[in-house]
Formats: C-alpha cells, sequence, structure tokens
C-alpha cells in the first residue's frame, strides 16, 4: 500500500518498472505507485534515498513518473534522513520533528515538476533485446538498419514490432534514450558540445534541436540541476 520516491542523490541509477525504464542522474527522483513491480539497476556508483508514501497520504499519481528535485525537496530528504538516524527509539520531539519534515515534504512532492523521461520496453523478446543493447550503446548505431543486423531480422520486421509493441517508430523511442544518456553525462560534468559528439549529433545546434522538441526547454536550463 505504499508508493516509493527514489531520490538519487549521486552517481546514476536505472528504475524499471512495469513496462518503462527510467535513467536517473543525481537529484532526479522516480515516483513509483503501489503495488508496482520494480528493479534498481546502479548504472555509475550511486547513493539512493527512498520516501515511502502511504496511498492514503501522497498524490494519485497513477503511472511512474521522472520528478525534478527541488533545492527545498532535497534538503528534506537529508534531513529526514539525519532525524532517524541511529536506528534505536525515537523520542517524542524526535517524531515530531519527522512528522513535521514529512508533510511539508508531501507538499513539495505534489509541487514537483514532472520530466519527460522515461522508455518504454517490449515484451516481444527480440525487440527486448535490441532495446537493451541501444540503452548500454545508444550511439553505436545512428539507424534502425544497423541495430536491426545485430538481431538478425529484417529492418522492416523490427519496424513493425515497435509499431505493434511500442506504439511508436524507432527514432522516437532512440531519442527517449539519448536524452536520457545526455542528461546522465550531464551530470558527470561533461559540456553540451562533448555531450552532442559522443551521442553522434554533428553539431550542438542539433543536439540542442533535439532538447528543445523532447522536453520544450533549452539545454540550459534541462540540464541545469545535473
Amino acid at each position: 500500500a505504499w508508493a516509493q520516491v527514489v531520490v538519487c542523490a549521486s552517481g546514476v541509477a536505472r528504475i524499471t518498472a512495469g513496462h518503462s525504464t527510467y535513467l536517473v542522474p543525481a537529484w532526479r527522483a522516480v515516483w513509483i505507485p503501489p503495488h508496482i513491480e520494480h528493479l534498481v539497476t546502479v548504472v555509475e556508483a550511486a547513493e539512493l534515498r527512498t520516501l515511502y508514501v502511504h496511498q492514503a497520504a501522497g498524490p494519485a499519481w497513477q503511472g511512474c513518473r521522472v520528478l525534478e528535485v527541488s533545492a527545498l525537496l532535497r534538503e528534506l530528504v537529508l534531513q529526514m534522513d539525519v532525524a532517524m538516524d541511529g536506528g534505536g527509539p525515537m523520542s517524542a520531539a524526535a517524531l515530531e520533528r519527522e512528522r513535521r519534515l514529512g508533510e511539508l515534504a508531501l507538499d513539495e512532492l505534489r509541487r514537483a515538476a514532472p520530466v519527460r523521461l522515461g522508455v518504454d520496453l517490449p515484451q516481444d523478446k527480440r525487440l527486448r533485446t535490441l532495446c537493451e543493447a541501444v540503452l548500454r550503446d545508444p550511439s553505436r548505431h545512428a539507424t534502425l538498419e544497423g541495430w536491426a543486423r545485430e538481431t538478425a531480422a529484417s529492418p522492416r520486421t523490427v519496424a513493425r514490432l515497435f509499431r505493434q509493441q511500442l506504439d511508436t517508430s524507432f527514432g522516437p523511442w532512440r531519442q527517449q534514450v539519448l536524452l536520457a544518456h545526455a542528461l546522465r553525462l550531464a551530470a558527470q560534468g561533461r559540456p553540451m558540445g562533448l555531450i552532442a559528439a559522443e551521442l553522434g549529433y554533428a553539431s550542438p545546434s542539433a543536439f540542442s534541436a533535439m532538447v528543445r522538441r523532447a522536453v520544450g526547454q533549452p539545454p540550459s536550463r534541462f540540464f541545469a540541476t545535473a
């Protein structure tokens, strides 16, 4: 009956929940509704903090979503960790402090802006293998034809599976993968020009145009908290 808010405090984690996966860099979070089976994979040495929110108290969001973690929410998460440190019985004053911190964290959580990050995953085993390979190294091939050769399937078959399984084409799906990896690289302090080159873009301006189309924000704003 408890939702989870998985907050990445450092590094990068991959959260797979339901039929989607999310690459989460430092100070982004993933909301996971109650009763959703999920898997957490550490991509780069990561420190995670998890808030558990009872379904009667938290937001009524039905699906998973990536959230921006404000400076206030970040400090609340850290202070709640300090308040519970020690593992022994908590004093009445400590319990009251935790209650106040929790109420404010819930209020800040409801205000948290969603981030359009998340990559849908298919059920078909052949397509799932291809999608996992793209997630590991999205710039190895720039076209569907290149990826299709690795699965010993024709590009037409793979394109059909994308439409049937994910209700999209390969291009927009791969764009979401590239965006997630770009956020991870930005969290490492890479300059925008190097990120664009590493992800296979001919120029930083082409990469910036992709980011604007995908999230409706310029890269300078989207990557600022990273």
